[in-house]
């Protein structure tokens, strides 16, 4: 993903994977975890038009990477509820894991369904955050268009 002058985001491609995920059957997918209510059938949906994670300038300039998981909590108006964000899984560096707790309040969502209505539901987000200009991390896979033919 492109940077520019600000520093942005650097979201995931894992997150791109859920999002794709979304509007399907999610009665057996593991982004829908610790869920003490009914199961979704129909995942949330993201609508952010722009992600809202910032790349901590500091280490953008020092070309740092990492990915966070965040277990946020989505209610049936697909907010995400205030101070239900935790990091799952660290990316080693406090300052990228703080800026994807941060990004996630500003995420809204098209919320999950069962049976047409609207309910909350607590899912795994991953956010990567990514400097052009760095090598790939181990598990980072290229996305190439191919020529087409004529």
């Amino acid at each position: 993903m492109l940077m520019n002058s600000r520093p942005l985001m650097g979201l995931a491609l894992a997150a791109a994977a859920f999002l794709s995920a979304c509007g399907k059957e999610a009665e057996s997918n593991p982004v829908v975890t610790g869920h003490t209510g009914p199961k979704p059938e129909v995942l949330p949906q993201m609508i952010n038009s722009e992600l809202p994670f910032r790349y901590p300038p500091a280490l953008y300039s020092r070309k740092v990477q990492g990915n966070v998981t965040l277990r946020i909590f989505i209610d049936a108006q697909g907010r995400v509820a205030a101070d239900s964000t935790r990091v799952v899984e660290t990316s080693s560096y406090a300052a990228l894991d703080s800026a994807a707790v941060k990004g996630s309040r500003e995420l809204r969502f098209v919320p999950a369904r069962r049976r047409g209505d609207a309910i909350p539901v607590s899912i795994l987000f991953p956010v990567y955050f990514r400097h052009p200009d760095a090598p790939a991390l181990p598990g980072d896979t290229i996305l190439r268009q191919s020529p087409r033919t004529q």
